[in-house]
């Protein structure tokens, strides 16, 4: 995001597969990687990667080192050792936010063995609701600079204050909400879209785009929680529509290019086919149909009462049964 050119580096060699599942996430997300396997001492791997990283032209070096106990002398005397002879000018403590004070406990004896800069806290999309944040920073004096709220690579997120303060009095966090609109909302195919909506030629391809688009926001559970006042509107429990949303992809991607720029020509034989090729039933393609003539009518009919304008708050939209 800041056009950085940072390496990983898979130093956590006692975990089955921990180094190979680092390479599979540099690779997905673009990055430098470097190891030297899982036979490798931690300290060499470490000390390499420096040289490495200037050989590769990279700015910044993120060492990924195995987990440990706090108990475990050899393994706290080994993360001592990389840090001496790296020295680096970041060291990261990451706690899984649902162990609650187990996670504050093991944050005080990694501080008291090493200078910890800051603390990540992963898990913090689950009911823990920022408790143990509060009680690490405490006794680490450090503060909390990311947080995880699932496990895809954008679920990494800064953390602010004031903003899980309010989720944990449950008033949301719109700032984060339009923050990740901006970050993943393609500007220019939104324009494109609001000019197909003010001609009222949008079809069935733009319709997927759309859905792409919201699905990219994240999980609908992770969008609500960050909406003031939801959780009192949305019971507890109540299914989200990231189903729904799959089923109407499906049924989409199903349909031939044709079909999708002129959903009328699909009469009853090529339903049972959309249908069989989705993994649907008929009746859930004659449904996703309708909802979409519905919907472009109800579009169409705005636009014209705004005299050729798009209404203010028009974005993307959901099939049936979505929200």
């Amino acid at each position: 995001k800041k056009n950085a050119h940072p390496m990983l580096v898979g130093a956590g060699v006692y975990r089955p597969a921990a180094i190979k599942q680092l390479e599979v996430l540099a690779e997905q997300a673009g990055l430098e990687y470097f190891s030297l396997g899982e036979n490798s001492n931690p300290v060499d791997i470490a000390v390499m990667s420096i040289g490495e990283a200037q050989l590769r032209g990279c700015d910044y070096v993120i060492l990924d080192t195995a987990g440990r106990l706090h108990i475990d002398t050899e393994m706290m005397a080994e993360v001592r050792q990389i840090a001496n002879e790296v020295k680096p000018h970041e060291i990261l403590f990451v706690a899984n936010a649902m162990i609650g004070q187990d996670a504050v406990r093991s944050a005080k004896q990694f501080h008291d063995n090493l200078p910890l800069t800051g603390v990540i806290l992963t898990q913090m999309d689950g009911d823990a609701r920022g408790g143990a944040a509060l009680s690490i920073i405490e006794v680490t004096q450090c503060p909390i600079k990311f947080i995880g709220t699932g496990e895809k690579i954008d679920a990494l997120e800064p953390f602010h204050p004031r903003r899980m303060a309010d989720q944990i009095l449950g008033m949301g966090d719109i700032v984060s909400l339009v923050e990740k609109a901006q970050e993943v909302v393609d500007k220019e195919k939104a324009l494109q879209f609001q000019e197909k909506i003010r001609k009222a030629n949008w079809d069935l391809e733009d319709f997927l785009e759309q859905i792409r688009q919201v699905k990219k926001m994240g999980s609908f559970g992770e969008l609500l929680k960050k909406i003031p006042g939801i959780n009192k509107l949305v019971p507890s429990g109540l299914d989200l529509p990231e189903d729904e949303l799959k089923r109407t992809e499906a049924i989409i991607l199903s349909m031939t290019k044709e079909e999708r720029r002129n959903p009328k020509i699909i009469n009853g034989s090529r339903r049972r086919r959309i249908a069989e090729g989705s993994g649907t039933t008929v009746q859930e393609v004659n449904a996703l149909l309708k909802d979409f003539e519905k919907m472009r009518k109800m579009m169409k009919d705005m636009v014209k009462a705004q005299k050729g304008k798009i209404p203010k708050g028009m974005g993307p939209f959901f099939p049936s049964g979505a929200i």
